[in-house]
């Protein structure tokens, strides 16, 4: 920051003094309009603000200091970002979102006891010590249940020489090895990864699982991630589960009937509760690349994974690489209208649309001077007509503040169609 012992003013100087401040100024405002309504480090604010004020107070009705003052006002203002009112509609979606929680967390809860009094007499007496597997026949442990709390995935996930396991408990006090590498385990945590991008958000936050399972083997293995392993094997009993329960969340079961091998409780229910949330269903044929981006935002805000689906470009969602990443970018626009921002806004204004390919029949120039026919013609030697449309967002947090610098997305459509978006990944 600049003082006066820097910047002395006085009336032989007061001129230059008023063109260094200036300066600083542009360059602040520069900083500013780039920013475009966003915050950040304004790295010449402080050296255009601190300026100005010695001015300020030297010559205070000098018009020339009085203009510096009154830009750097507006400056300052702008500096502190762009802000919106966020009404009861803009966060409908977390509200909703918080009820069907609360619903499934109560479904999950009953159904979790009603699961362990069932295999309650089949369990062991006690968790922990664990059965020592040098000390314990096998015929006397294979087939009963055990319940396992704070199975910490996949923090202790580690690859053995018999499978994939998650090592539950401690040297001290035993272990057992989850084993995760068949469809008892990929079934179930399926199921919870679909509640998660269906029903509730948080879920991805979650490290510690509670399990019931099996035990049905003894096995020696060291428990470490890493491939270089340096610590002593350890003998302990396998288990396989049949169940995965996140406490307050969701219970995945596993059911070698089921198509995907497991479910979660209530998850036949899911799309009838969901559908009377939804404020948008479909996109028109005739939609607008603004009204498209809109109601691409809805289906995210919404979970309506169908419909998110139909606002995409079909060729970007063919192969399984290409569905993996819809998956993948959907989880990622939860996470951020859950953590970063709440709403966006489209800038109608902002949008651009241009031919890529094919005849641009809304060329003024060539339409002036050629008649429909003459254009008819032409366009049909230049094969496919393709537009992108650019559309521009800006994104507010729960506050009403303006989140970063406004972003763009492009949007597609061949031969007059319906507008596509093509690079769904782009953040709000």
């Amino acid at each position: 920051m600049v003082d006066a012992t820097t910047f002395s003013v006085d009336a032989n100087n007061l001129t230059m003094r008023i063109q260094q401040a200036d300066m600083y100024l542009k360059e602040f405002e520069n900083e500013v309009k780039r920013a475009n309504g966003g915050t950040g480090i304004f790295r010449s604010k402080e050296d255009a603000l601190s300026r100005i004020k010695i001015l300020n107070e030297f010559a205070p009705d000098d018009p020339r200091v009085k203009d510096l003052f009154e830009r750097a006002r507006k400056c300052t203002v702008g500096s502190a970002g762009n802000f919106t009112d966020v009404s009861d509609d803009m966060l409908a979606y977390l509200r909703n979102e918080e009820e069907l929680k609360a619903t499934f967390c109560k479904k999950s809860e009953d159904a979790w006891n009603d699961l362990v009094s069932q295999y309650k007499d089949k369990c062991l007496e006690k968790v922990y010590p664990a059965p020592d597997a040098l000390e314990t026949e096998l015929e006397d442990i294979c087939g009963k249940f055990v319940v396992l709390d704070e199975v910490r995935y996949p923090a202790n996930q580690f690859m053995g020489v018999t499978g994939e396991f998650i090592y539950v408990g401690k040297r001290s006090t035993g272990m057992y090895f989850v084993k995760i590498d068949t469809r008892k385990w990929l079934g179930p945590y399926e199921a919870i990864k679909r509640y998660r991008r269906q029903v509730d958000s948080t879920l991805a936050e979650v490290s510690e699982w509670t399990i019931l399972g099996e035990i049905t083997d003894i096995t020696m293995d060291i428990p470490e991630a890493s491939e270089v392993k340096v610590g002593s094997p350890v003998y302990a009993v396998v288990v396989e589960p049949i169940a995965l329960y996140v406490p307050g969340h969701a219970l995945g079961i596993y059911d070698k009937e089921n198509e995907n091998s497991g479910y979660f409780v209530g998850e036949d229910e899911v799309a009838a509760i969901k559908e009377s949330w939804y404020t948008v269903k479909s996109v028109p044929a005739d939609v607008t690349p603004e009204g498209l981006v809109d109601i691409f935002l809805h289906a995210i805000k919404e979970k309506n994974y169908d419909l998110y689906l139909d606002c995409i470009q079909p060729e970007r969602q063919q192969n399984d690489t290409q569905k993996a990443l819809l998956l993948y970018h959907w989880d990622l626009h939860q996470e951020r209208l859950h953590g970063e921002y709440v709403h966006a806004k489209v800038v109608p204004e902002a949008t651009q649309i241009s031919v890529i390919s094919g005849y641009d029949d809304k060329n003024d120039l060539d339409s002036y001077f050629l008649s429909a026919e003459d254009q008819q013609k032409i366009a049909s030697h230049y094969g496919d007509k393709v537009e992108y449309a650019s559309v521009q967002t800006i994104s507010y947090d729960k506050n009403g503040k303006q989140l970063g610098s406004p972003n763009r997305r492009n949007l597609i459509r061949t031969n007059g169609g319906r507008w596509y978006i093509r690079d769904y990944e782009i953040r709000f």
